[in-house]
This record gives structure tokens, sequence and C-alpha cells, in this order.
């Protein structure tokens, strides 16, 4: 299994960047995404920024694998999916077209 990890790019030069989060630091290729300013925050996947993220989502992912992590070392979940609670679940967008058009079977 693949985990995105958020990163903040630091340097870059073309489609090669050195990025960090304050654990870590990374060099990450920006084929996927393009040339990126210093500062810009991504979801990387392997050495690779695969996505451009604001820095409110990077905040999110990293409570949520920090919760993830407390878990697994047999700690409470504490707050780290504390947006999900708050709203409730919320289906893809075609999932809720065919919930609201009555199909609740595959």
């Amino acid at each position: 299994m693949c985990v995105g990890i958020p990163l903040c790019i630091v340097s870059a030069e073309g489609t090669n960047a050195i990025a960090r989060n304050g654990v870590r630091t990374e060099a990450l290729d920006l084929a996927l995404t393009g040339p990126l300013e210093p500062g810009t925050w991504v979801l990387s996947f392997l050495g690779a920024a695969r996505e451009v993220i604001t820095s409110d989502e990077a905040r999110l992912i990293t409570d949520a694998l920090a919760g993830l992590e407390r878990v697994i070392a047999g700690e409470e979940l504490g707050d780290a999916f504390a947006d999900i609670e708050a709203r409730g679940p919320v289906l893809p967008p075609h999932l809720a077209e065919a919930l609201a058009a009555g199909q609740t079977e595959g």
C-alpha cells in the first residue's frame, strides 16, 4: 500500500525538488505536477509529487496520519479525524446522485 505524505517544497529546479514537513526531508520528482515554487505543499508518493494541496489539507492529512500511528501503537485516536467527525460521512458525487435517484443497490 502506498500512503501519501504531505511535504512542502523547499527548493526546486525544473522537475526536481527538495521538500520537507518537519519530520522528513526528501528529494521529489515534479514530473506529474510541473515546476513548483518554494512554499508549495504537495502530496508525495514514493518520491514523486502527485498533487498540489493547500497548507490546510496538509495539516489535516498530517493529523490523520499521526492519529493512525497512535492507534497502531495502542494509544487513543484523539482528535485526528475531528474534521470528518464534525461533518459526518460524505458520498462521492456519483454515489450521491445514485442515492438521490433511488438507486440503493449496485
